[in-house]
């Protein structure tokens, strides 16, 4: 009896070691609010690939919701592994707030970090009733438009800093009349939802707004979704480069001993396999050959962007979304 134990106790000294080994390595990636599909396409697809490549094992997690909630959340002990969120500031406030970021986040990577793009890009509903072309449409007192809180997300950011920026260009460089501007446009807005999807159920499922404004990538999957519907894309005539940043939380994948699969993550989001995914799911890449095959689904624009309209994120923080600032100047009180 006390052989059989001592051979059992054995086999299980052994096999402890080789049952750790086998355990999947665990990666949570905090996401923004409309990319839902998006890593539910990549995440299978670079976990086989790791696999292939290093023989780990690696379960990938999800959590969705308005970036700047999401950024709140990490700071608050929320332990992300990677952050593919869909604006600077909000990655950003990771290293300025909790030093969980390193300072050089947007060097690591190409294209300041960021492994694609897209813009603002209006969505109406079938037949175009009320003839939306332009930012100029939106500001009429017959159309009401969708889309989610600027102070709770980064995909509304990037729709009020568009609009701004177009009422700068038509009104040469007049501060008073962009505001203007966008206080007509935020008051024209029946219902403000924190996060992008939220805004997307208001304007599909609750038949509320004449447009919803939403990255291009999530018009054309709602066309292509609801197609029963006869939805119909507005590309404007100029619109805002909307980037869409990506970092290892260093200090959260150093704690776990993530570090390498969480690079490894962000890294398949630049191979031509996970552009690939990204340009079927509407985005805009940077890789030379996905990008040539799919450039006949991206209209032609004009892109303003941050830096050359605004002075960069860091000024466009504390002159529009800082309390006090502009935002909260122009924000129609319900």
């Amino acid at each position: 009896m006390k052989r059989f134990l001592a051979y059992t106790l054995a086999l299980g000294l052994f096999a402890g070691p080789a049952a750790a080994q086998d355990k999947p390595v665990e990666l949570l990636n905090v996401s923004y609010d409309i990319a839902r599909e998006l890593f539910a396409q990549i995440n299978p697809a670079f976990i086989a690939d790791w696999k292939a490549k290093t023989g780990q094992t690696v379960d990938v997690k999800q959590s969705h919701a308005g970036t700047s909630r999401q950024a709140r959340a990490i700071l608050e002990g929320l332990q992300a592994d990677v952050v593919t969120f869909n604006q600077v500031l909000d990655v950003q406030i990771l290293h300025d707030r909790g030093n969980l970021v390193a300072a050089d986040w947007q060097k690591r990577l190409p294209n300041n970090a960021s492994p694609y793009y897209s813009l603002p890009a209006f969505l109406v509903r079938k037949g175009n009733p009320k003839k939306v072309k332009d930012w100029s449409d939106l500001v009429r007192a017959d159309v009401q438009s969708v889309f989610p809180n600027p102070k709770t997300s980064g995909n509304a950011r990037y729709t009020y800093l568009a609009a701004y920026g177009f009422a700068l260009e038509q009104n040469k460089g007049d501060q008073e009349k962009a505001k203007a501007f966008v206080k007509t446009l935020l008051g024209n807005v029946p219902v403000f939802d924190t996060g992008g999807r939220g805004s997307t159920t208001t304007f599909v499922e609750r038949e509320i707004g004449d447009v919803l404004i939403t990255f291009e990538a999530e018009t054309n999957g709602i066309k292509r979704e609801y197609g029963d519907k006869g939805f119909e894309l507005v590309t404007p005539s100029v619109s805002l480069l909307a980037e869409f940043p990506v970092s290892v939380v260093d200090k959260v994948a150093e704690r776990k001993g993530t570090q390498a699969v969480a690079k490894g993550y962000l890294d398949y989001l630049y191979s031509e396999a996970g552009q690939e995914i990204l340009a079927k799911h509407f985005n805009r890449v940077h890789h030379p050959k996905v990008k040539e095959k799919y450039k006949a689904q991206f209209p032609d624009l004009r892109l303003i962007t941050v830096e050359q309209v605004f002075g960069g994120w860091e000024k466009a923080n504390k002159d529009h979304f800082a309390e006090g600032g502009i935002l909260d100047q122009v924000f129609v009180k319900r």
